[in-house]
C-alpha cells in the first residue's frame, strides 16, 4: 500500500495550464518539457499591429526569449536594440530579462490573443470566452493523470 502511494507521488513530467483567474477552471492542459516554446500572438491596441511574445520552459518558470513588433506603441520595448526583419523588428535579449511563474492574459476579442505551445495553435479568445487567465507550468504525478 505504501509502494502505491509513493509511485503516485512520482513525478510524471510537466504540463502548461491555462486557467481561470476567478474559478480555477483548466481551459488548456499541454504537456511540455523543459525547452518548450510557449507564444503569445495577438493585436496591439493603439498600433493595431501583430505583437509575438515567445517564452522558454525552465522547470517551472517562463522565460521570455524573443518579441516580435511591427510598430512602437505603448508596453512595447523603445529602449533596446532590435533587429528589422522584412519591416518586423525582432527583440532577442543576449540575457532572458523576465522569468515568470505565472503570466496572466486578459485574452481580447479584438486582440485575438493566440497561444502557440510547442507549434500548437490555441485560439486563447475561443478556449476561455474571453476570462482572464493565468498561464503556468506544473508538476504533474501519476495521481494526476489518472484524476
Amino acid at each position: 500500500m505504501v509502494l502505491a502511494g509513493v509511485a503516485a507521488a512520482v513525478p510524471t513530467g510537466q504540463v502548461l495550464v491555462v486557467e481561470d483567474v476567478d474559478t480555477g477552471e483548466h481551459y488548456v492542459t499541454q504537456p511540455v518539457s523543459n525547452g518548450s516554446t510557449v507564444g503569445l500572438e495577438y493585436m496591439h491596441s493603439v498600433e493595431k499591429t501583430r505583437v509575438y511574445d515567445e517564452y522558454r520552459i525552465e522547470g517551472r518558470t517562463l522565460v521570455n526569449t524573443r518579441m516580435e513588433f511591427e510598430s512602437y506603441g505603448w508596453g512595447l520595448p523603445s529602449g533596446v536594440n532590435v533587429t528589422n526583419v522584412d519591416g518586423t523588428f525582432v527583440y532577442e535579449p543576449s540575457e532572458p530579462i523576465t522569468r515568470l511563474e505565472t503570466l496572466s492574459v486578459s485574452p481580447g476579442r479584438i486582440a485575438n490573443h493566440t497561444l502557440i505551445i510547442d507549434d500548437r495553435e490555441y485560439d486563447l479568445v475561443a478556449e476561455t470566452n474571453a476570462s482572464d487567465v493565468r498561464i503556468h507550468v506544473e508538476r504533474r504525478t501519476l495521481r494526476d493523470v489518472f484524476l
